[in-house]
Order: C-alpha cells, then structure tokens, then sequence
C-alpha cells in the first residue's frame, strides 16, 4: 500500500479541517467554486470524481462483461437493498428522530424539511463515487460498472413514484438533466477513456503498471474532494453544529445498516468478496446531486430539506472509508470463487 492509502482516513480528516478553514477563511474562493455549476453538477468536483474513477475504469475487460449474467447474486443483493429497503428505512428513521426522539429540539416545520430531505437521501443510489469504493476494496470493475448501469436505468423510473409515495408529492419533478449528465460524465466518459487506454496500451502487464503509476492520483482526487465539499459547507457546518449533528444521527445508523444487510447478505450467500464489498457499498452511498437538485425545486435553496441532503454529503466520505476499512479486513472470511467456481 502506497503511504496515502495507509494513512488514508488521516488525509481525509485533515482534508475536512482544511475545508472547513477555507470556507471559512476564503468566500470568495468558496463562492468561485460552487458557481462553477451546470444542472447541479459541480464542474470542479465532477473532474476530481472523473479522475478517481477513471482508473478502474481501465480495469474493465470488456470479454469479462459477458460473465457477469452468470453471477446474479450480487446484483440481486444490490436491488433489493436500494428499492424495496433503503428508501423506506431511511423514512422510517427520519420520523423516529424527528417526530419523535427530537422534538424537544426542534420546530415542527423545521423537523419535516429534515424528514423529506433525509428521504431524497435514502431513494437515490449511488453513481459515481461507488467506483472509487470499489477500486479500494479490490471489487470487480466489470461487475462494478453493471451494479451502477443497473441502478441507473431502475433510477430513471423508480425515483420519482417512491419519493412521491413516501412525500405523499405526486408532482415530483425528476431534473433529467442532472441524471444525464451525471451518468455521462461518471459512467459513460470515464468508461471510453478507460477501454481507450486499455486497447492502447495492450498487454495485461503493461496495464498493470500503468495503473500502479496513476493509482495515486485516485487518493489525491479523493482528498482534494473532501476539501471542496467541506470547504463549500463550512460556514453551515459552524453556524448550526447541533442541527447537522441531529441530522446526522439518522444518516449514520442508516448507513451501517444498509451495509450490513446487504453485507451480512452477500456472506450468506457465499458471494466472493469482489462483488460482495462494492454490492454492500453501493446501497450504502447515495446519489447527493440528485438528492441536492430535487431537495432545492422542491423546497427552495435555503429549506431544511436541502440542508440535510447536504449533511448527507458531508457525512459519506468518513463513513464510506470506514467501511471500506472493515471490508477489507474482513475479506477472508468470503470464498475465493462463486457457486459456479469462477474464480476471484
């Protein structure tokens, strides 16, 4: 291991310090930034979260793809997690802690806003950020790239009626535009950049060192990431600690949950560890430009519904290291191969 992914969640600790310090310290910056904007896709992290996904893109084999239909276990998994239980438990703890556990603390208006923001959370899945967890845990890049093409597709459908059904909003507005380009530059670019490089470079072993050479630049994209988010959010982060601790809370007990469900699952079922860990992580992250873009139509750029989809932001990163951590520690306790014994 490199000494940034040794000492990774060190970097990210101090890369939340340090945006926190510039938002607060640099406005202006900041503000330069956050404009740099297109159907609520932040250009500038748009290019950090390209760069982190590009390399394992290069590790797609196109001639593997047609193997991935023998082994549906994983994907499985995967579904079922992010549409018949994510959204709906992620509901379900909203009103336990804000019509219930917080009420003490808060407006009921404010406590609502909160409710529906945490629910946009819980209905959209992630897309781009899931490669990077992948490629940290060894996961299979072909696999990898069907979960998240999956997903995409059921998303196209599904998001809408499930928010409307769990907002009780039937004129749920779906930004199309953040959905396109989203999985055009997450997906679909990094995906030709990748299969480019991996036809010119040709052999396996040339691609190999070609990819320990840029391996880094995937670390560094992450941490420089962690910095922008932070720092675009750091005067939110100061301003109002205990509501974003509050909104937190539901986030965090979600989030280990999903994973360990679907993780738990994926034992049980004797799925190898590369498509177990980036089947569990999948559900577990969340779609936060989406969640962003339909929390502001809906509810108005400064709403309590927005806030929180934002928290969701700033709570993944540490999280999803976390876990990355235990999966990696745990991957001996899954099978080398499948059912079918196609190896790992």
């Amino acid at each position: 291991m490199s000494i940034f992914e040794k000492y990774l969640s060190i970097w990210v600790a101090l890369a939340m310090v340090a945006g926190i310090a510039l938002g607060n310290l640099s406005p202006a910056l900041v503000g330069t930034i956050a404009a740099a904007e297109v159907a609520s896709v932040n250009l500038v992290v748009a290019v950090l979260i390209w760069a982190m996904v590009y390399p394992m893109m290069i590790g797609v084999n196109p001639k593997s793809l047609r193997d991935v239909a023998r082994q549906p276990k994983g994907l499985a998994i995967t579904l079922v997690v992010n549409w018949l239980i994510k959204p709906f438990s992620m509901a379900a703890l909203g009103v336990l802690f804000f019509e219930v556990v917080f009420v003490p603390f808060l407006n009921p208006a404010d406590a609502q806003q909160y409710i529906a923001g945490l629910i946009l959370l819980g209905a959209a899945p992630c897309t781009a950020m899931v490669f990077v967890w992948s490629q940290l845990t060894k996961g299979d890049e072909s696999y990898t790239l069907l979960q998240v093409s999956v997903n995409d597709l059921i998303m196209v459908v599904a998001f809408a009626p499930i928010v409307a059904f769990l907002l009780g909003v039937t004129d749920i507005e779906v930004p199309w535009s953040t959905l396109i380009l989203s999985a055009v530059l997450f997906v679909l670019l990094p995906l030709v950049a990748g299969l480019w490089t991996r036809s010119h470079l040709g052999d396996e072993a040339r691609i190999a060192a070609f990819l320990a050479r840029i391996k880094p630049l995937s670390v560094i994209g992450l941490i420089a990431t962690v910095v922008i988010l932070f720092g675009l959010q750091g005067q939110v982060i100061l301003d109002r600690p205990a509501v974003i601790a509050m909104i937190a809370v539901p986030i965090l007990i979600q989030s280990y949950g999903i994973f360990f469900i679907a993780y738990g699952a994926a034992y049980a079922m004797r799925v190898p560890h590369r498509i177990a860990a980036p089947c569990a992580l999948i559900g577990t992250s969340n779609f936060f430009e989406l969640a962003v873009a339909v929390a502001i139509s809906l509810f108005g750029l400064n709403s309590g519904a927005a806030l929180a989809t934002v928290v969701g932001v700033l709570v993944e990163v540490p999280v999803m290291l976390t876990l990355v951590a235990f999966a990696n520690r745990t991957r001996a306790k899954f099978p080398l191969t499948d059912a079918e014994g196609q190896a790992s």
